[in-house]
């Protein structure tokens, strides 16, 4: 440690910072688009310093480019008050530190292998899109209930201007982001009909994130709103279809009750959530969303009628199996 133990406060109310090890040089330029690499250790304030994420111990630093409505804000702020190999500790009250489960939720699935890195936290505060009532993680899911006060200690490695390297898809201007979104959507397609679900899911999964960047900058319910909303819940149900195959059925439900609730006349949604639930055997559920896809779209009559028979031929079976059950009880 450092004789530099001096409390500085940044000009934001609930952060107080302390420097650790000094760095050298100016302060770096953290413009929009610069790439900022760093490494970070999240502690809670308790007696024993309890650590919740290190940087280090997954072994690779994080990345994250200025201005791109980075999930954790008041990381920009932490940040730009530091220089080059400086390593700081900062302070952040509740204020600050209520959507670092999502974040860490998302670093962790990366450092897992769950989630593509490319993905690395541009999820831009659309993670709640994707996140449920569990985080998965039992620590997370107890600071997301009650948000406290958490240390970050930041070690500052590099800062890259715009022009010095390449951006990708979630560092781009909104005209530019409405431009990937038929790309990434043709790749998901394509993806789809080759059976590579998983991977088609990214595609999907990445243009909804276009979108939904570039939808909160218009006026909910007006007219150029509700044209990204109808592509994003194009590809939200294209990502459903995929997740059917995935047999992850729960949440097909999750999504395409959240289209249904926002915009009830979608056969579709209807059509696939009849599907989910017919996986899972809620019975009554299914044959409901069916009938709904007929009231909205005649034309659905053979499709239905296809499922509907597969319904009726798998609660026949499982009507069997729970009498063969009962009577091997007695």
């Amino acid at each position: 440690m450092s004789d530099m133990q001096d409390t500085l406060l940044l000009g934001s109310e609930g952060i107080k910072k302390t420097i650790l090890h000094g760095g050298t040089g100016e302060i770096p330029k953290f413009i929009t688009g610069a790439k900022v690499t760093f490494h970070f250790r999240t502690q809670l304030c308790d007696d024993d310093r309890t650590v919740i994420d290190d940087s280090k111990v997954v072994g690779t630093p994080m990345e994250v480019v200025i201005g791109n409505m980075f999930k954790l804000d008041i990381w920009e702020t932490l940040l730009s008050s530091m220089r080059i190999g400086e390593v700081a500790e900062f302070w952040c009250d509740t204020i600050h530190t209520g959507v670092y489960p999502l974040v860490s939720k998302s670093m962790r699935r990366i450092a897992e292998g769950k989630d593509p890195v490319e993905w690395q936290m541009h999820t831009c505060g659309m993670a709640n899109m994707f996140a449920y009532h569990s985080l998965g993680y039992d620590d997370l899911d107890e600071l997301m209930k009650e948000p406290k006060p958490l240390y970050f200690v930041l070690e500052l490695l590099k800062v890259q201007q715009p022009s010095e390297y390449n951006r990708e898809s979630w560092a781009l201007s909104d005209e530019e982001r409405l431009k990937v979104v038929p790309v990434l959507h043709g790749q998901g397609n394509k993806l789809y009909k080759q059976g590579r679900y998983q991977e088609a899911t990214q595609k999907y999964k990445e243009a909804i994130i276009c979108i939904k960047n570039v939808q909160t900058k218009e006026k909910a319910w007006e007219a150029p709103w509700l044209k990204l909303e109808k592509t994003a819940n194009t590809l939200t149900l294209n990502y459903c279809q995929c997740l059917l195959r995935m047999e992850e059925y729960y949440e097909v439900i999750e999504h395409t009750s959240d289209i249904i609730n926002q915009h009830p006349g979608s056969v579709k949604a209807f059509y696939l959530r009849g599907k989910a639930h017919m996986e899972v055997w809620n019975e009554a559920e299914a044959r409901q969303d069916f009938s709904r896809v007929l009231d909205l779209d005649p034309g659905m009559k053979k499709a239905v009628k296809r499922e509907l028979a597969v319904l009726n031929m798998r609660m026949q079976e499982k009507n069997e199996e729970d009498k063969d059950k009962y009577r091997g009880m007695f």
